[in-house]
This record gives structure tokens, sequence and C-alpha cells, in this order.
């Protein structure tokens, strides 16, 4: 083979090289001829014509995300900056119209978007803008669907991923936040010291009833014991009158015993007067004869029972 031929040979190698290309996974290529659209290639090992067909460009059929930031106002005069995530793809049956039909998709997108949240944001107040940002999602979205799918773009999904207010208003919104829960701590607060009082005067009150029950069972006791004392005597001669001051100076004595048996007591004050023997059994005596009219009011009431 003659030098000559080496040149021929290695252009045709080039040729049948440049015959062969390879488009990935997820991708679409554009193939024209002469500068005019000839085919679409998908994923794999395809074939063109050296010199007469050319690569125009590539698409990719992944989902791709795009952030648009918006800054609008809102019905309340506030100003406010909203993040809107859009997730978009080419449509594998509509490749040629998303590479023919629109040069900057990104601007289109961004575009549209700004143009539906400046329409929904204004018609609301603030805090409707963070309660309703779904709302605004599905309102962008809706409105891309209906302009991108033209275009051979399909809208996937929108998102409001961030709602950002001028750094003033989120100030004040924190103070007032902060004064409420504040409220709402010094109600709680306030509910619970009434309710530690109210419960305080039910638990000092039961206790009264309950000392006052004790006091009154243990004097309904003392006269029940003088009138069966009183009733003892009365069987071996002895009257009511008489009885009850025997039963005064017996439990005189005793008491004195009583008080004379205690380690700590040393001293008894008695009164010394003349009179003082004779007053004492006397009010001993008018006593007991109240013990004893008691006595008869409860044989009374047992009878009624």
């Amino acid at each position: 083979m003659s030098l000559f031929m080496y040149p021929f040979l290695v252009f045709g190698a080039l040729i049948v090289f440049a015959a062969f290309f390879v488009v990935k996974q997820q991708t679409a290529a554009i193939i024209e001829r002469f500068g005019k659209f000839q085919s679409i290639r998908h994923s794999g090992l395809q074939l063109k014509i050296p010199l007469v067909d050319r690569t125009a460009g590539r698409l990719s059929l992944k989902i791709q995300q795009l952030d648009v930031i918006v800054e609008t106002k809102t019905l309340d005069d506030v100003f406010v900056r909203l993040k809107v995530s859009v997730q978009y793809k080419v449509v594998r049956e509509k490749v040629y119209e998303a590479f023919y039909k629109l040069d900057y998709p990104h601007d289109q997108i961004t575009s549209y978007v700004f143009d539906v949240v400046r329409a929904e944001v204004p018609k609301m107040k603030l805090d409707d803008v963070f309660v309703k940002k779904d709302d605004i999602a599905i309102a962008v979205k809706t409105e891309l669907n209906e302009a991108m799918m033209d275009y051979g773009y399909d809208i996937i999904k929108t998102l409001v991923t961030d709602i950002d207010p001028d750094a003033q208003v989120k100030e004040a919104m924190n103070r007032i936040n902060a004064s409420e829960r504040e409220k709402i701590a010094a109600q709680f607060e306030g509910d619970a010291a009434r309710i530690l009082i109210v419960e305080k005067a039910k638990a000092e009150a039961e206790s009264k009833r309950l000392q006052g029950q004790g006091i009154a069972d243990q004097r309904r006791e003392i006269a029940r014991g003088l009138e069966e004392s009183v009733e003892v005597l009365n069987k071996v001669g002895i009257n009511s009158q008489e009885a009850s001051a025997l039963i005064v100076v017996t439990q005189h004595y005793d008491t004195l015993q009583s008080i004379g048996g205690e380690s700590n007591s040393n001293l008894i004050l008695l009164p010394n007067s003349p009179q003082a023997g004779s007053t004492m059994l006397n009010d001993m005596v008018a006593s007991f004869t109240a013990s004893n009219q008691i006595g008869e009011a409860m044989k009374k009431k047992k009878k009624e029972e």
C-alpha cells in the first residue's frame, strides 16, 4: 500500500467514527440535516450521516427544580419575600416543542411565577399568606401547567418553601406572639392560684365542720354518762338533786387528783374565801342540773324517734 492511500484511510476512519454517537439515559438528542430538523434520538448507540447530519442539541428528561424568589406586598401593606420551588420536566413526546419553541424555559417559568404570586398575595393579609401558602402554590401550578404544556414542559409540583416578611414586621410579630404567650401563662397561673385558694378554703371548712361535730359528739357522750350516773343513784334512793351534787363533788376531786398526778404540776390555786366551797358546789349543781335537763331532752327525742 502506497503512502498516498494513508490520508484517505485515516479520513474514512474518521468519517465512520463520526457516524456513531451515544445518547445518555434520560436524555434526548435533536438531529438536524442541513440545518433542518431530522429526528429525535434517545438513549443508546445512535447513527447519523457524517457531514450531513449534526446534533443540534440535547435535552434532559429528568425532573428539574427552579427556585424563584418573589417580593410583593400583602393586603395589609406588608412587604414579604416568597420562595417558590417549581419542579418540572420535558415531556418525552414533546421534545421538539421544548427545543424549538422556547429558548429560555427558566426565564419563562420565572415570569409566570412572578405574575401569579403578585396577583394572589396582595389579596391576602400577612397571616393569611402563611395559612394559605398551599393555595398560592396550587395557583402557580395551575397557571404554569396551562402555559408551559404548549412548550413541551410538564409542571410536576410547586411549593412555597419560604415566607420572609420585612425584618421590622417579623420583630413586631415575635413581640406579639411573646405577649400572647405571657398572657396565656398569666391566665393559667391565676387559675391555678384560684383553685388552690378555693380548695384550701374547702379543706378548712371541712376541718371546722368535723371538729365541731367531734365536740358535739363528745358533749353528747358526757351528758349521756351523767344521765346514766343519775339513774343509778336514783335506784339506790338518792334523789336527782343529791345525785347531781354527789357527781359534781366526785368529778371535782377526780380532777384534782388527775392534776396532782401530773409530774409537771406542782401548784394548784383554789379560792380561799369562806363562801368559796359553797359557791363552787352551787355552781356545780347548777351545771349538772342543766346536764340532767339535756339528758331528759335526749330521752324524749329517742322516744319520738
